[in-house]
């Protein structure tokens, strides 16, 4: 069942086989009888520790009962070198394919999971360390060519020490190899999605491996570009634990998704059946087609300023900034039919102020992205009460990219009292990443909905509102700065707030007006809050609505249209005047 090997630097220890019926678990030490391991998958049932597994029960765990068709064929290294070490590299090689019963390290096909087709490539980690030959590339990038072929996702499953050294520059040349086979599928909008399991280490890690639209990993799987003891002897520092551990990458945005093993093949399926709906979606041009959405039971939204009933605008302020007003991941799970997250910037960090991924709304995939801020103290503090930070931006401009990748709508969710004011954000190029944001979302050459559905602060905000159409939640506000802090600074008083959200004209009625908006969700009386359910059901019908309209637009007009919407601001004659107010000002 599960594979007795010597661990690859920084891997789990080796897996004991204690009898012929019996394993220890190299986490725990409990002992394991052979068949209730083959039922958990090869995952202790005492701890969860993730035995390894060989690469026929892999694949048989993911893909659809006999459906995998194998296609390596006779492909195997070559000894380009005439390599010698402790023996000669034809030698080792024979050794492996003895050892494994497969020709070369990797092998490459079709299947299917769940009835939908994919193609696969995978490394055995018995076959020399999973270890990078010039037969290795050769299979992932046959395989990659054969998804854009055929445009069918690709999956490659890693498991490997790093380059084969016995094959030199041969070797290294498969790191360019691999990394412009699957960005040609980048290029073409096909799905490419990598599963790194333990342990994927050196070039695997630092080419295609780290490339895919999608990053998968297990619990406890070892990640990384140089091992632990390279990384210690070079810097003399004792790494911390979990250093390089998949628990360690998501935390800093290098993957989306860390799934338990029991889990993997649901989520495998999940993400190839939305982006099968893109793939029926697109046009021979690859641009969304046009079509349209079922209509909702919710409430419409608005245009016209007149049919909503105007509020005081610090009342406003605070049922935006209510406790128990719905946050975007409590929206999404009402407005949209599914939803799953992928995380990180592939940089840094995993900023939890931004949310994004991939969802459902009738038929139709889309991108959502959004900030989250919570209600309980322990939510609010694991988002930074909505406030991102750069790394938030990049992870939103990445899944930007994705959508359009993809051809996939794009829809954002605003909620945030603004960027975080931090040292490290300005360390790490706040206004960089918010003018970068704005650049991207700018231009996208896909249909873009923003909605305001609590608080809109500043260039925070605007960093996911650049959009085709721009609407607000009836009880949200949008400003250029907080009450508070424009009346700080204008008027010398910081208890003048309600005086400032007055004059800074930041209500649904009156953005509505200045055109800032194109319309207001209606929210239940008393605020969103009342109603969580019928507030996520007047933010579907929004979005439905919009997406209708925009869906029937090609991309020229689209991004002229969004250019426009913007250009009129503070234009003469085109900018929108709202009359005095009445009373105190």
């Amino acid at each position: 069942m599960a594979e007795i090997t010597s661990p690859a630097p920084g891997a789990s220890p080796a897996v004991r086989a204690v009898s012929a019926e019996w394993f220890r678990c190299p986490n725990c030490d409990a002992f394991v009888y052979h068949k209730r391991l083959k039922r958990n998958l090869g995952v202790c049932p005492e701890c969860n520790h993730h035995f390894r597994l060989r690469l026929s029960e892999r694949l048989g765990q993911l893909l659809d009962p006999d459906s995998f068709d194998d296609l390596t064929g006779d492909l195997e290294p070559l000894d380009a070198l005439s390599f010698v070490d402790s023996k000669p590299y034809p030698d080792r090689i024979r050794d492996a394919q003895r050892k494994t019963g497969r020709k070369s390290g990797a092998s490459y096909g079709t299947g299917t999971i769940d009835g939908l087709p994919i193609v696969v490539a995978a490394i055995d980690f018995a076959f020399v360390g999973g270890s990078m030959s010039g037969a290795v590339g050769e299979a992932i990038t046959r395989a990659a060519e054969l998804a854009l072929q055929t445009r069918t996702p690709l999956m490659v499953i890693s498991a490997s020490g790093g380059a084969r050294m016995q094959e030199g520059c041969v070797s290294l040349m498969q790191m360019a190899k691999t990394s412009q086979a699957v960005a040609r599928l980048g290029e073409e909008g096909v799905l490419f999605i990598s599963l790194l399991t333990d342990p994927t280490y050196g070039g695997v890690s630092a080419s295609y491996a780290t490339l895919g639209d999608v990053l998968i990993s297990e619990p406890g799987a070892h990640i990384g570009f140089a091992g632990p003891s390279v990384i210690e002897q070079t810097i003399h520092q004792k790494l911390p634990d979990g250093f390089q551990t998949a628990g360690f990458l998501v935390e800093h945005g290098m993957l989306d998704v860390v799934e338990p093993r029991e889990n993997l093949r649901r989520t495998l399926r999940n993400l190839m059946a939305l982006h099968a709906l893109a793939e029926q979606a697109r046009g021979e041009s690859g641009e969304v087609r046009s079509g349209r959405l079922p209509s909702t039971d919710g409430s419409p939204p608005v245009s016209d300023p007149d049919r909503l009933t105007a509020r005081d605008p610090w009342d406003v302020v605070q049922l935006a900034r209510h406790i128990d007003r719905p946050r975007m991941l409590d929206l999404v799970s009402s407005a949209l039919d599914e939803f799953h997250e992928l995380r990180g910037d592939r940089v840094f960090r995993d900023d939890r102020a931004i949310i994004g991924g991939l969802g459902r709304i009738g038929d139709m995939a889309i991108v959502v992205i959004g900030q989250q801020k919570g209600h309980a103290t322990s939510e609010l503090v694991e988002h930074n009460f909505g406030m991102p930070e750069p790394e938030g931006y990049r992870k939103a401009m990445r899944l930007m990219r994705y959508a359009a990748r993809f051809g996939l709508p794009l829809v954002t969710i605003v909620d945030t009292p603004g960027a975080y004011p931090g040292i490290g954000a300005e360390e790490h190029g706040q206004s960089n990443a918010i003018a970068e944001s704005i650049l991207l979302m700018s231009r996208l050459q896909i249909p873009t909905v923003a909605i305001v559905t609590g608080e809109g602060g500043s260039g925070g905000a605007l960093a996911l509102a650049t959009a085709d159409r721009v609407l607000m939640m009836e009880n949200a506000y949008y400003s250029v700065i907080s009450p508070e802090g424009c009346s700080t600074i204008l008027f010398k008083d910081a208890s003048a707030a309600p005086r400032a959200a007055k004059a800074l004209r930041i209500t649904s009625p009156e953005l509505l007006q200045l055109g800032v908006m194109d319309a207001v969700v209606p929210e239940p009386d008393g605020g969103a809050q009342t109603d969580p359910a019928a507030a996520g059901a007047n933010l579907r019908a929004a979005i439905v609505a919009s997406l209708n309209e925009l869906l029937t637009l090609d991309i020229d007009e689209l991004l002229t249209q969004r250019y426009d919407r913007f250009r009129k601001f503070g234009a003469p004659g085109r900018q929108p005047v709202l009359p005095p107010m009445t009373g105190e000002t």
